[in-house]
């Protein structure tokens, strides 16, 4: 069976203010879920926008810049290491979406998520529709463009609390399961960014409390 794009389940004028959301961050055992929110200026496209993670570093940091200065509006937000422990990893990354949507100066029309899944609004709910889009950060601009600056922003934080615990390389690793972030959980132990559920940290906590 030949699989297409993911349909939309609502129907936007052309016009209309279509906000994508998408997140960076899942995966590390270290640091925040950051998202981003963007609605893009359709009078200033931007070219080469697409999932993040098929883009340099370079590539990222240029197209930040520019969907920075051309979109219509955007606005990024974060749940701590401290949320994700306490709701776990999809919920904190579906509140930090949430966070950021909310955070538009602009309202849109139609908020399109990339994944299976989108954020509750809670009180907010009626206020925004919302459509989850299966590989989204390929498929809409608006989502490429929100995983982008999320990306970018979650390493230029990484980087930052690299100066404060240098010993596991977050500066390179960003939290991530490198062998050499492991080595040095298992040398030094977790660190106040550690996600203290996720296995790996959860073990070495455990080891360095013997």
């Amino acid at each position: 069976m030949i699989v297409g794009p993911t349909p939309s389940l609502n129907f936007v004028s052309d016009d209309a203010d279509v906000c994508g959301v998408d997140e960076a961050g899942r995966g590390p055992l270290a640091g925040p879920v950051v998202a981003a929110a963007v609605i893009l200026d359709r009078c200033k496209p931007i070219e080469g926008l697409r999932d993040s993670k098929l883009l340099t570093e370079l590539q990222r940091v240029r197209l930040a810049a520019e969907i920075r200065h051309k979109a219509k509006a955007f606005a990024v937000a974060f749940a701590s290491h401290g949320e994700i422990d306490g709701i776990n990893i999809l919920q904190a990354s579906l509140l930090a979406m949430e966070r950021a949507v909310v955070r538009l100066h602009v309202f849109p029309e139609l908020v399109r998520v990339d994944g299976r899944q989108i954020p509750a609004f809670h009180d907010r709910a009626r206020l925004y529709r919302a459509e989850p889009i299966i590989d989204g950060d390929n498929l809409v601009p608006e989502i490429s463009a929100a995983s982008i600056l999320a990306k970018v922003c979650r390493d230029r934080l990484m980087r930052r609390l690299h100066r404060r615990y240098p010993q596991y390389g977050f500066d390179h690793n960003k939290g991530y399961a490198t062998a050499e972030h492991l080595r040095a959980l298992g040398k030094f132990g977790p660190c106040a960014i550690h996600r203290a559920t996720f296995a790996p940290v959860r073990e070495a906590g455990a080891e360095h409390a013997r």
